[in-house]
């Protein structure tokens, strides 16, 4: 699929209009075939069941006004809950997360649901007819809209409990959690070509991607974050046009236009500036807007924690508890990433070195997880030990040696804050017994 298509798939799926648009669109269609049947049929259901058909035309037009009016209302109801839930998890998390609310498809499906019932009143209501020359009631029509009624009570209580729900902390780190999780598992550039395996052409391809001359700038033609970038087709272009791409920029950065993107390389000859398609071609496989996501950028899942984290440890909030059930699933994504092997960012064809990436190892990653919370903790040794046993979790899970160091490094850089930021000896002394403990294990 294009890049293009995704990147626009994806705004629809994030916004508040799509699916209750889909539900208005079927409201239409339901209401006209319904009509069309009670027009067309010899069903007579209000002669078969006078209880459930025979309303007549006053009283069809009665239950369905109603019917209409209420829906409306809880629609206005609905939405006024969503935006009051949009505020506080802004206020009180992160603004990050609010993208999480607005895919959410539960929110989706309930405003559509109302707004779809009402417009499918009226559609019926209209079809009435109860004068003496023409008389005309759809009964199953009428009938069907009462049950969507009903279901909209339904729909009612269920997006009550699913707002209590979704304003739960737990709720909305689980949901981040497993957002990331889910692009861990398909790490960028992993999808990305073949990795060069051999360590004597790795080291040869990675000079030549070093190397500052022979390279032509490929810019921007926009300015936004860098969301997506289409693996298959960008490794085909490369193919197509034997040349060799570097990827300036990593996943999640922000280009202003006319920042170069991509650097692209045939040989030691300069591919020709004349030729006006092969960039714009090129940026096909990109997609740039005006925020980050989590699909191929793990950073940003990550960053979403780190910012619950931090907005609940400032003076204003103060919510430990918060700030330690952010701290524990950060853990737990930085424990997926130690047992994952990294992708390298010398990508291939099979043969021939195609695509040089910008990508974070782990301990960029473990960094960004716990430099600011520690920062943030001061004077807090209830966090600084939540820390320490979230790197003691993510140690648990290294899959390398060589991972290790960065975990040692922010332990001891914990224990250093807390002697320069715990205000007791006994605070000092808590943080000191669990950094013991940990280093036994670590050894």
């Amino acid at each position: 699929m294009p890049t293009r298509f995704v990147h626009y798939w994806q705004q629809l799926r994030e916004s508040l209009w799509f699916l209750p648009g889909l539900l208005l669109l079927a409201s239409f269609g339901l209401a006209y075939g319904l009509v069309e049947f009670d027009a067309h049929t010899s069903w007579q259901g209000e002669k078969r069941f006078p209880l459930l058909f025979g309303t007549g035309a006053d009283g069809a037009r009665g239950m369905l006004a109603a019917i209409a009016g209420s829906m409306l209302t809880v629609a206005t109801l609905a939405f006024s809950l969503t935006l009051s839930t949009i505020s506080q998890v802004s206020s009180q998390y992160s603004p990050r997360v609010l993208r999480n609310f607005m895919r959410d498809r539960v929110n989706q499906f309930v405003m559509g649901y109302f707004v779809g019932v009402f417009a499918y009143c009226l559609i019926v209501l209209g079809t009435i007819r109860g004068t003496d020359e023409v008389k005309f009631v759809p009964s199953t029509a009428v009938l069907t809209g009462l049950i969507l009624a009903l279901g909209g009570v339904a729909a009612l209580i269920f997006f009550i409990h699913h707002i209590a729900e979704s304003l739960q902390t737990g709720t909305i780190v689980q949901h981040i959690f497993h957002e990331t999780t889910k692009a861990i598992a398909d790490l960028f550039p992993d999808q990305l070509g073949e990795p060069i395996d051999d360590p004597k052409k790795a080291e040869a391809a990675l000079q030549y991607a070093d190397e500052q001359t022979g390279w032509h700038p490929v810019p921007t033609n926009k300015s936004g974050y860098l969301q997506l970038i289409n693996t298959d087709g960008l490794l085909n272009w490369a193919i197509s046009n034997r040349v060799v791409l570097r990827v300036e920029k990593e996943m999640g950065a922000f280009v202003g236009e006319g920042t170069v993107l991509f650097s692209v390389r045939s040989g030691m000859e300069r591919p020709d500036p004349m030729e006006a398609d092969w960039p714009d071609s090129l940026m096909e496989y990109i997609s740039i807007g005006r925020h980050r996501n989590v699909e191929q950028d793990v950073a940003f899942g990550i960053q979403q924690l780190v910012d619950i984290a931090l907005k609940a440890l400032s003076p204003g909030i103060n919510d430990t508890t918060t700030a330690i059930m952010a701290i524990d699933y950060l853990g737990a994504i930085c424990e997926h990433l130690a047992q994952r092997e990294f992708p390298a960012r010398l990508r291939s064809d099979g043969q021939h070195l195609r695509v040089l990436v910008r990508s974070a190892d782990f301990a960029d990653y473990i960094r960004l997880a716990f430099d600011l919370p520690r920062i943030n903790a001061r004077g807090n040794h209830a966090v600084l030990r939540r820390l320490l046993r979230a790197l003691a979790l993510v140690n648990e899970a290294v899959c390398s040696e060589d991972s290790k160091p960065v975990l040692r490094e922010q332990a001891d850089l914990l224990v250093q804050y807390a002697d320069q930021t715990l205000a007791t000896d006994y605070e000092k002394q808590q943080v000191h017994s669990l950094y013991a403990i940990l280093m036994k294990t670590w050894a």
